[in-house]
């Protein structure tokens, strides 16, 4: 399976909240960042753990874009985040960069860049997983700032 068909098949089964089929992807050790609460998990029962908690208080759906491979060998991935609340309001949407090293097939570790033209700055509900960096809270949904778009 090339890297790619990996990877999409990874992103739908995240967004399907399929664990177990994006644990299988991943390597036993795998490397993983904590975008909620920061820093990073490692494993597979630490992934699990964490994106049980992080469904628990938001809806968050990721969509591959584009794929490139790095000159080190790491597939960068364009993806369309789109984080909603549990009761369906829209909290985040834009574009990121996934970053995935691959060893013999299966993902070891991610990290996450900002998208085109983005500020890098994630709120505390971005649900990607990835690395987060903190920002001011969302505005109020009736703000002009707090609208996608």
């Amino acid at each position: 399976m090339t890297p790619e068909a990996l990877l999409e098949r990874t992103y739908a089964a995240f967004n399907a909240r399929d664990v177990d089929a994006v644990l299988v992807a991943m390597h036993a050790d795998v490397d993983w960042p904590n975008g909620m609460e920061g820093g990073r998990v490692n494993g597979h029962r630490a992934v699990r753990e964490y994106w049980t908690r992080q469904w628990g208080l938001i809806d968050p759906r990721v969509e591959p874009r584009g794929f490139t491979t790095e000159a080190d060998g790491r597939i960068a991935v364009d993806v369309r985040q789109v984080v909603r609340d549990r009761v369906g309001a829209l909290v985040k949407d834009e574009m990121v960069q996934h970053v995935y090293r691959i060893e013999e097939g299966l993902i070891r570790s991610m990290e996450i860049r900002p998208g085109p033209g983005g500020s890098g700055a994630l709120s505390r509900g971005s649900a990607a997983p990835g690395p987060r960096r903190r920002a001011p809270r969302t505005p109020p949904a009736g703000s002009a700032r707090g609208r996608a778009g």
